[in-house]
């Protein structure tokens, strides 16, 4: 694993909006940061997809036992709501996606930071913006070389199988929702819709304040008084249980993406029950429901983007990120240092899309915590070690294709779909 610097296009700013990523930078810095990519060797590809398909199968068994035993409450789920995450389970609702957030260095296990069961964010810059970066590389180099340079990345294709699946067992009609204010969220969902109508899916948008509830019919509804069978909302389950409409939750006959049992996973709380139940396990760190020793990171069960954690060395507090989950619930985890490349911290994030590991994204930051500024770089990984790490040349991809939807008559269009 190694970070390799290379010079931006030019043009980065408009390449990557045409592919649909307004949110490329944050304070005027950018966010997408091409300035450099991380380069992994094959093998340390599979040890990614391995930990992560492992990782996976223990979250479920772990989902098992919170609710078999009788500890939702301990995971953060009111009271109120066990009961609703329990018929989820039992009827084995459909999930679309998640993210394993990782420290690797190449060197030794994944270790597993947080999984990000939920609301991760971070996919439309890891199925789709570094995927067209990849061909823009692939352009400048020989073609000899292009068959030894890959990424791992299908992640685009089982988001379209995952909606496939949805509309054989669930119904074609999905609405999308999320925060009205968030452009990142916005875009994230938008990208979702798509992959949703490329597997043939009829969708439509719809922000959380707008979900409506018809006392008389006893069902959700959307802006057209239409009632809403089949929601994702890329929204937290614990802001769900918030919102006004909650109490109607349980008995609502709406099918929810991601769907309720994922409450679960979705709280930090599942770590030091994954550290109980699979004390040997090389990808897992030590993780508690209270401090232990002087060494280890303080985080909230619920958080987002790196908010509120603080890492203690010695029982002094080295880090800490502000926010607004300072207060609640936290859990305590060993401290495993993030790796360090070029003076910067690397997170691994590895996603599970419909049953399956299928690709990465990087986060890297100055600092030992990943925060929401912290800056996207996209990945290869080359076959053979003796080959030279490409660099990024001022030369356009000779076959035409800048990642851009191209229009649907255009003899482009179905090599966009097919990406």
């Amino acid at each position: 694993m190694l970070r390799i610097p290379t010079e931006p296009r030019a043009d980065w700013r408009k390449v990557v909006e045409a592919q649909g990523l307004l949110f490329h930078s944050v304070d005027g810095e950018p966010y997408w940061d091409e300035s450099a990519y991380y380069l992994f060797e094959k093998a340390e590809i599979d040890q990614i997809e391995a930990a992560t398909a492992a990782l996976d199968a223990m979250c479920l068994e772990a989902v098992e036992h919170v609710i078999r035993e009788g500890r939702l409450d301990e995971v953060g789920v009111p009271e109120a709501f066990h009961a609703f995450v329990f018929r989820s389970w039992e009827r084995d609702e459909h999930t679309i996606y998640g993210r394993f957030d990782f420290s690797f260095d190449g060197q030794g296990p994944p270790k597993l930071l947080e999984y990000n069961a939920d609301t991760p964010t971070a996919l439309l810059e890891a199925a789709v913006i570094q995927w067209f970066w990849l061909q823009a590389l692939l352009g400048g180099m020989s073609p000899a070389d292009r068959p030894s340079i890959d990424q791992f990345n299908s992640i685009h294709e089982r988001l379209i199988e995952a909606w496939g699946r949805v509309g054989r067992d669930l119904g074609r009609r999905v609405v999308f929702a999320a925060q009205g204010d968030s452009v990142e969220d916005l875009m994230t969902v938008a990208y979702l819709r798509d992959t949703a109508i490329q597997a043939g899916l009829k969708t439509a948008p719809i922000a959380v304040g707008q979900i409506g509830w018809n006392h008389a019919r006893r069902v959700f509804t959307d802006l057209m008084e239409r009632p809403i069978e089949i929601l994702f909302k890329l929204y937290p389950w614990e802001w769900m249980l918030a919102e006004p409409f909650a109490e109607h939750l349980p008995e609502a006959p709406t099918r929810w993406l991601e769907p309720p049992w994922k409450m679960v996973l979705s709280s930090k709380a599942i770590l030091p029950v994954l550290s109980e139940m699979f004390p040997e396990s090389p990808y897992l760190l030590r993780a508690e429901f209270e401090p232990f020793g002087d060494t280890f990171v303080s985080k909230p069960i619920h958080s987002r983007e790196g908010a509120n954690v603080a890492i203690v060395r010695q029982g002094r507090t080295v880090a800490e990120t502000g926010g607004e989950y300072g207060e609640g619930p936290r859990i305590y985890q060993e401290f495993h240092p993030l790796p360090e490349f070029q003076g910067r911290h690397p997170v691994v994030g590895s996603w599970m899309v419909n049953g399956y590991p299928c690709g990465i994204g990087l986060r890297e930051d100055d600092g030992p915590i990943t925060r929401n500024t912290s800056r996207f770089l996209p990945h290869i990984f080359r076959a053979s070690p003796k080959l030279k790490p490409p660099t990024m040349g001022r030369k356009s991809d000779p076959r035409g294709v800048d990642g851009s939807c191209p229009p649907q008559d255009d003899p482009l269009w179905d090599r966009w779909l097919d990406r």
